[in-house]
């Protein structure tokens, strides 16, 4: 019997991996060995571009705070949604990418089956308790024939994945610290989002959550 069962509650026991639809691998706890090195780069990148809530084309600025490293970081404001090589607050380069990043990247997208992923983006997505993100698809990349590779750090959030149309039924999937979802193939431009975050105090994080999203945007 397990020792939770002892004392009358039970915790809820996940596969290590998830299929959620075909392309789509969801990987429990997959980041939690490098979340030391991981939170310390988001911070060192943080304190060289800036979080920052960014509008949309519509003129909406958005409950998540936004920062990238890479090659290229994508961006929001009146002429579009868009890669640039610079942070338009400083007009310098995008912070150069960890390797922690890179490798944890390319080893999550081989472990769901897609071999040889660089990334030479990544959008680093700060949300606090209210901050959502609605569904929507990832296509500002170039081409689609690499898979995004999504790290959540802190808070729980639920995360929706849908399909190829944004009227198509969306799961709801629970997120925890440490795990990784890649998706790519035939799900590369389903809709996705996150639910509004709750409230809470994560040991590592705070009241926050974190969230590394790889691409290949050039």
């Amino acid at each position: 019997m397990p020792m939770n069962d002892l004392f009358g509650v039970v915790e809820p026991v996940f596969p290590a991996r998830q299929q959620l639809a075909a392309g789509a691998s969801l990987l429990r706890g997959y980041a939690l060995s490098h979340e030391d090195a991981l939170l310390a780069a988001v911070h060192d990148i943080a304190a060289q571009a800036p979080f920052r809530r960014m509008n949309t084309p519509g003129g909406f600025q958005m409950s998540v705070a936004m920062t990238n490293c890479g090659e290229a970081g994508w961006v929001t404001d009146r002429s579009g949604y868009r890669y640039d090589r610079n942070d338009p607050l400083s007009d310098k380069a995008w912070p150069p990418m960890p390797d922690v990043f890179t490798q944890l990247a390319s080893h999550a997208a081989r472990e769901a089956g897609f071999v040889d992923f660089k990334s030479d983006a990544c959008l680093i997505n700060r949300y606090e308790p209210g901050a959502r993100m609605s569904l929507h698809q990832d296509k500002d990349e170039r081409d689609f024939a690499n898979p995004i590779v999504s790290v959540s750090l802190g808070l729980p959030a639920t995360f929706q994945f849908g399909g190829a149309k944004r009227s198509d039924p969306v799961q709801k999937v629970t997120l925890r610290h440490g795990d990784i979802v890649v998706w790519g193939g035939p799900s590369r431009l389903y809709y996705h989002g996150i639910l509004t975050l709750k409230d809470g105090e994560h040991p590592r994080t705070g009241r926050a959550r974190f969230n590394l999203t790889f691409r290949k945007a050039l």
